[in-house]
């Protein structure tokens, strides 16, 4: 290298540094001075750096062609223009192609909530233990009320929080009141539908009015976003009553959160798993009817799995993600988590649909069948699959098929999008801190795990977004011909990567969990549905269920 290129190289490198110094001190001041209200960050605009004359010649802007660069700072949740697309096609095809089959992609279906037959349950534990179909049932007929509901689930959620840690907020007030008003409208003969009067508990990734907003972290412990998030706003419409704000590990990953461990209710020597690690646990414990979960790589399946509940990770883009923390735009789903199928099916059809807010929303047909004709749909397993279930299926109609090998998961991106989402977070003035020194190995993790998202190349990212399109294509070619297929794996990683949906079914009772910690619980398979055919794994599960009995069992916590 020549001496006067080595120097050129310098300059430059001093040029960059000057910018970059220049750059954070102005993001600094910017965002002072927005805090303060003096400034709306729309309008900020940084002074052109100056490059150097002799770059121009490589392609780069003159100085004097520059324009000025709006400088907008961000913070969790603001999406790129790029959205994803669960469907390989794109959304115009998917829309299309239901057209062409003469199906209004817009249409909204009502679920009949059935009659309740025999007398109400005599205690107050078989009422918190009914599903939300029966609960629903009871309500309608005005033979339990949503306060005396509102009382009784109150009730266990401050008897057994204590001991699970499966809620980070109570919301006492607030859901008094909800339930006072579902009575007061049910008493004047307003019923708004299933989910009327039923009380609820939401993941704490999701904001609500009045009320904390941890993320399950001790650094945002005391973080207020007054708004409901979308899904929050969709339940009150449904007349849901919230009671509580479920734990999350922390920036959800796993079962741990600042106030320690959540706990399997079948176990408590065993954590919930993650990171819907509060949803999981309320649920199995009849602290709430039903509780709503996230899912980016495993966070709904897996605490679903690990507390016995039935559950449904929808096709990615079927529920808004508003108001609820972001860690991968491309990845991110919400869904319902209950103790039956049934009650998946209600809860799920209230809050799908698309929304302004969330660019990478859709609304597609959902048609929950009670009574599938199970000969008529195509159902794969693949060799792990719980040979009772496939066997089960087979005996009520079914003709399940071995599935064809299935496609490897690319290398995931969702470093760099999980990345992008803390920024704010871990280089709030632009510049990363040093790595502290004398962390165990964990805490090391944990400290660099928004940080490695910059490590990466943009074309990297581009790089495995393009072969992550062309494993989706791959994974429609295995699908080709199957409505579903049941798996004992989960195939967690692949399906998140790809968008497909996945219902959680229990199938047995037996011992699971860790060596030495074993616990007698609802055994679970997963079902994977074709691109946008939640409803359709919901129906087979669903038939599945009404002829067996595994879901109806729940831990015995005193």
């Amino acid at each position: 290298m020549s001496a006067e290129h080595g120097t050129e190289i310098d300059e430059r490198s001093e040029e960059r540094s000057r910018g970059g110094i220049r750059r954070r001190g102005f993001l600094k001041a910017a965002a002072a001075a927005t805090a303060a209200g003096a400034l709306d960050p729309r309008t900020l605009v940084a002074a052109p750096a100056r490059i150097p004359p002799s770059l121009g010649a490589a392609g780069l802007r003159e100085p004097q062609q520059a324009a000025q660069e709006d400088v907008i700072p961000l913070g969790n949740g603001e999406p790129p223009a790029l959205q994803f697309q669960a469907y390989p096609g794109g959304t115009g095809a998917l829309l299309e192609k239901y057209w062409r089959a003469g199906m209004n992609p817009f249409e909204k279906t009502s679920i009949e909530v059935e009659p309740w037959e025999g007398p109400v349950p005599s205690t107050e534990e078989e009422i918190a233990f009914l599903p939300v179909h029966r609960l629903s049932a009871l309500v309608r007929e005005r033979r339990v009320s949503p306060t005396e509901l509102f009382d009784i689930y109150m009730e266990r959620m401050k008897r057994y929080d204590p001991v699970l840690l499966c809620a980070v907020t109570i919301l006492e007030d607030r859901g008094r009141e909800e339930a006072e008003q579902a009575e007061a409208e049910i008493r004047a003969g307003e019923w708004r539908g299933p989910l009327h009067g039923i009380p609820y508990g939401v993941k704490d990734l999701f904001s609500t009015a009045g009320a904390r907003t941890t993320w399950g972290s001790a650094a945002f412990q005391t973080q207020m976003i007054d708004e409901d998030a979308e899904v929050v706003r969709r339940l009150h419409a449904a007349g849901a009553v919230l009671i509580a704000k479920l734990a999350t590990g922390e920036f959800a990953r796993g079962d741990r959160w600042y106030r320690g461990r959540t706990l399997n209710p079948w176990n408590l020597a065993w954590g919930s798993s993650g990171s819907s690690a509060g949803p999981g646990s309320a649920t199995a414990a009849g602290c709430v009817a039903f509780s709503i979960g996230t899912e980016t790589r495993g966070s709904i399946v897996s605490p679903s799995r690990r507390n016995g509940l039935s559950a449904l990770r929808p096709t990615f883009g079927r529920v808004s993600r508003y108001g609820g923390m972001v860690l991968s735009w491309s990845m991110d789903k919400t869904g319902p988590m209950c103790r039956t199928i049934e009650d998946c099916a209600l809860v799920f059809n209230e809050i799908h649909g698309a929304d302004e807010k969330d660019p990478a929303s859709i609304t597609t047909p959902f048609r929950f069948e009670r009574n599938p004709d199970l000969g008529a749909l195509s159902i794969g397993y693949t060799e792990d699959a719980p040979h009772s279930f496939v066997e089960k299926l087979q005996d009520l109609g079914a003709r399940p098929q071995l599935m064809r090998e299935l496609p490897s998961q690319s290398a995931s991106a969702l470093g760099a999008e999980s990345s992008s989402a803390f920024d704010f977070h871990v280089a709030p003035d632009g510049e990363l801190p040093p790595v502290p020194e004398g962390l165990s190995e964990a805490e090391e993790r944990d400290f660099t795990r928004f940080r490695r998202g910059r490590e990466g190349l943009a074309m990297d990212y581009v790089h495995a977004q393009r072969r992550r399109h062309i494993v989706m294509k791959r994974m429609a070619e295995a699908m080709e011909g199957f409505d579903m297929f049941a798996t004992g794996s989960g195939e967690v990683g692949l399906t998140n990567e790809t968008g497909h949906p996945a219902a959680v079914v229990q199938y047995g009772f037996g011992p699971l969990g860790p060596e030495g910690e074993e616990a007698e619980q609802p055994l679970t398979t997963t079902l994977i549905g074709d691109l946008f055919a939640d409803d359709r794994i919901l129906s087979v599960a669903h038939a599945f269920q009404a002829a067996t009995d595994w879901h109806t069992r729940h831990p015995a916590l005193d």
